[in-house]
């Protein structure tokens, strides 16, 4: 139980813990209200989300004591009033850990527990409730070893419909659940910033400064908790934040109070990677200061490649490319801006201005070098290549917003369109806009190249194409239908952007007005704008490839049922269109008659 373990540290070394108030806190106390009827509650989601802590705030606020609460106890039972009416709460803090029998005597078996829980979650009249975290697939799995043809098995479809958000089989079921993973990537970001940043410790950082050591002028870890303060460092993270909630990976706040730490703390020579205040005058004398940048840090590059690895944050945020990823102008600017008028001004702002971890003497010693001897010095790779990857992560944190389109900001990473996909896409469908017909033409595009396997140029009709053998050939001429992306007359028929479940979507309403979408997330926005652009489809990605298909497939179903419906087939033949292109790209299609023998 890591909210246990923290709280203890934090009492023994005499600290406040970082805290902040969950975004669902506030809804999560109203089920324990004195006025409300009693509910059993269940908190899910991945390990991190806040499921201990939260149950901590109900305990207290239903008046438990402190010292109960800060055993080894995963099953904890309290009696209160609920909703004007005295309650037995049963308090389940781990699910996985409830251990199969109780040494006190409470209940016989975990099975017997559970069992007993799946009962009274459909009877009003019982005054008794349960408080049950669990990580989400176990909390599904538990109730199944439970028992299918039981009540268990009632209340295991119950719980399966809330967490996948499906139509609830049981209405009558008296039960709050709460899915702690579907709060936003972006919100945990911003209060464990605003917490990380805002401790009252800074403060006494400040008050011990070692002119040559710790918290000094030229300490690294003051520098990056400064850095990390800065609203341009921290509009980026949260960018990335933003897009990853929109590539639908989440990170919990455990992991994201990990990543500021190591952003502020990193240091690839240190005990642990991870500086303390006695390793500064040592990492100044040695001249290794640069080894600690937040901008790499935020990355995990001080980190062991296995370490990295197995820590999802560090994965999710490496998926973007930053480093790896670059232009000719960027990296002359890098190499030659020192010394190229051209590209001297731009260099003076990025990289001069910073004698931290930009303009170094490392920096120059390395850069120097390079453009003497470009080839390799050490491991046949130079020196200057792994600085390189440094500072094109740095850049992307210090590039100001009004040179990101001159400069190509997100061409430093490997989705060049995220830019696009917050600014034309997620911005203005979260404002309640709509988005624009050029973004939506240049999707429609893009679907055009995947569905036909030609370089189609149109974008105003949508083109739902299909082979003899299969709606999923690679190469599909026989033209099924075309849907107008943006109709006149009140026609049914349109292509359109929208929220679903407040995720972008990518709507296609067939002449009948059923209505088909696409889950839009980066990925796939990515993929369609580069294909879109000429890129070939299976060089970015198969899943994404297959997905579009699928995608196709489900239209071709619905137009199928349309056009091809036993009451209008023609008994006398059969009548194809075939799809060509003229020599601009537009769509050409040749009627083909078969008749019958």
């Amino acid at each position: 139980m890591f909210d246990e373990h923290i709280r203890k540290s934090a009492s023994r070394l005499g600290v406040q813990p970082i805290s902040f108030k969950h975004p669902l806190e506030d809804e999560l106390l109203a089920t324990f209200d004195t006025e409300t009827l009693p509910q059993h509650v269940v908190l899910t989601g991945t390990a991190g989300d806040g499921k201990s802590h939260l149950c901590g705030r109900i305990w207290h606020r239903l008046g438990g004591s402190t010292q109960e609460w800060d055993t080894d106890e995963v099953y904890c039972q309290l009696h209160c009033t609920v909703g004007g009416q005295p309650t037995l709460v049963h308090f389940l803090r781990d699910l996985t850990a409830l251990p199969d029998k109780d040494p006190k005597g409470r209940y016989t078996t975990k099975t017997d527990l559970l069992e007993h829980l799946s009962t009274i979650l459909f009877d009003p009249a019982v005054a008794e409730v349960f408080l049950v975290a669990a990580n989400d697939g176990q909390l599904i799995e538990s109730w199944r070893k439970a028992g299918s043809e039981s009540m268990a098995g009632r209340a295991a479809a119950v719980f399966e419909a809330r967490l996948m958000g499906d139509n609830d089989p049981e209405e009558s079921a008296r039960l709050a659940f709460f899915n702690l993973s579907r709060v936003e990537s972006a919100t945990v970001l911003d209060l464990s910033l605003d917490a990380f940043l805002n401790h009252e410790g800074w403060q006494d950082c400040y008050a011990d400064t070692e002119d040559d050591g710790f918290f000094g002028p030229d300490c690294p870890i003051r520098k990056n908790y400064e850095l990390l303060k800065t609203p341009l460092v921290r509009s980026r993270l949260r960018s990335l934040f933003r897009l990853c909630d929109f590539n639908e990976l989440h990170t919990p706040i455990r992991r994201v109070l990990m990543l500021l730490t190591n952003a502020v703390l990193g240091h690839a020579e240190a005990r642990d990677r991870l500086l303390r205040p006695r390793d500064i005058r040592d990492v100044l004398s040695k001249g290794t200061r640069h080894r600690s940048s937040l901008y790499s840090n935020l990355f995990g590059a001080n980190l062991s490649n296995t370490k990295r690895e197995s820590l999802e944050i560090f994965d999710y945020l490496g998926r973007f490319g930053i480093g790896h990823e670059t232009t000719n102008r960027i990296d002359n600017i890098l190499i030659f801006g020192s010394q190229d008028d051209a590209l001297k001004e731009y260099f003076d702002l990025l990289i001069g201005a910073d004698t931290f971890y930009g303009n170094t003497e490392h920096f120059r010693s390395a850069q120097r070098e390079y453009i003497e001897t470009p080839e390799a010095t050490t491991d046949d790779r130079h020196v200057f290549v792994e600085l390189l990857t440094e500072q094109r992560r740095g850049l992307f944190f210090k590039i100001p917003d009004e040179l990101a389109a001159e400069l190509r900001l997100w061409d430093l990473s490997v989705f060049t369109c995220a830019g696009e996909y917050l600014s034309e896409v997620a911005g203005p469908l979260g404002d309640g806009e709509r988005v624009s017909s050029r973004i939506i033409g240049r999707l429609v595009k893009g679907l055009n190249r995947i569905f036909t396997g030609m370089l189609v140029e149109t974008e105003r009709d949508l083109l739902l194409a299909t082979s003899l053998s299969l709606s999923g050939a690679r190469i599909s001429e026989l033209l099924a239908d075309r849907i107008t992306v943006a109709p006149r007359g009140g026609r049914a028929e349109r292509v359109d952007a929208t929220l679903r479940n407040q995720f972008p979507s990518l709507d296609v309403y067939l002449p009948d007005g059923t209505r088909r979408s696409l889950r839009l997330n980066l990925t796939r926005y990515e993929f369609l704008m580069r294909v879109g652009d000429g890129a070939l489809p299976g060089n970015f990605s198969r899943e994404c490839y297959e997905d579009i298909l699928a995608f196709k497939s489900a239209l071709l179903s619905v137009v199928n049922q349309i056009l091809f419906s036993p009451d209008d087939v023609d008994q006398s033949g059969l009548t194809f269109h075939r799809l060509s292109l003229d020599a601009s790209g537009n769509p050409v299609d040749k009627v083909l008659e078969v008749s019958r023998a």
